[in-house]
């Protein structure tokens, strides 16, 4: 189906630099606190995921301690450890809910091609590229620094979601659904490997140094429409309905547990 109203406002470079200094800030609180790439793959499977996961509960997952915050309908949430005050909690959870609206767009419009640029685009950074264009000493102090490949970060970020709320990511009943998400799965997992190929494009800038295979800039847009297919199917689908289970019936010559006193076949169950 598609979404023909008015895109929301994409974050700027600006707002993303900030995203990136935030994050830092609460590093020196929580040696955990992932890279942004990383927290928008997480972003990605959230808007995509079966259930809708309220903030309370993938909040702390995602920057905290795992527990999820009791929080009342309509009650603000308590101030996480890593954020400096509410006024940074505030601020983080504005731009995040920014990014949200505009990622949750994207997937719900309808595109044919990856050139459209109402297409949605992962934050996913080229850190190879970026390394190999820095000046030779900067390049120099790198060496033996484990660099993550285009993407990898982003895929890793939408797979933590999956297999912290591994329920809501099991294959659907429907086996031609369970096909389709097992297959889009597989698409971004393939990222989350490192690029072995031989470098033949920088997609850190146009005139960059070689820093990313063919194949896998390919791969990149496999996961891109991966993202679609998950939205499309968890949607068509909506929450999973949990299995009512029927108390055993007693039988019919236990007393009734209405507290008659008579049996159940001469009471209720008549």
């Amino acid at each position: 189906m598609t979404d023909t109203s008015a895109a929301p406002p994409a974050l700027t470079a600006d707002e993303l630099e900030e995203l990136d200094l935030l994050l830092d800030d609460l590093r020196t609180r929580g040696e955990e606190i992932p890279q942004w790439e990383f927290c928008d793959g997480a972003l990605a499977a959230l808007v995509c995921c079966r259930r809708p996961i309220p903030v309370a509960e993938y909040l702390p997952m995602l920057l905290g301690d795992g527990a999820t915050l009791d929080v009342a309908p309509g009650e603000p949430l308590p101030l996480l450890p890593a954020f400096r005050d509410a006024a940074q909690q505030e601020r983080f959870l504005a731009l995040w809910q920014r990014r949200w609206a505009e990622v949750e767009h994207q997937l719900d419009t309808d595109v044919q091609t990856l050139e459209d640029e109402r297409t949605y685009q992962p934050e996913a950074m080229d850190m190879r590229g970026a390394v190999a264009s820095l000046p030779p000493e900067e390049r120099a102090a790198m060496d033996g620094q484990d660099i993550p490949s285009f993407g990898q970060v982003w895929a890793l970020g939408f797979m933590f979601v999956v297999e912290n709320w591994e329920e809501e990511w099991a294959a659907p009943r429907d086996k031609e659904a369970a096909g389709w998400v097992d297959e889009a799965l597989e698409r971004i997992v393939a990222l989350t490997e490192d690029d072995t190929g031989k470098p033949e494009v920088c997609m850190y800038s146009e005139d960059g140094p070689p820093s990313t295979s063919q194949a896998r800039v390919e791969a990149f847009g496999e996961a891109i429409w991966a993202v679609y297919d998950l939205r499309q199917v968890w949607k068509s689908l909506g929450p999973r309905v949990a299995a009512v289970r029927k108390a055993p019936e007693p039988g019919r010559n236990d007393p009734c547990p209405c507290g008659s006193g008579k049996k159940y076949k001469k009471c209720h169950g008549a």
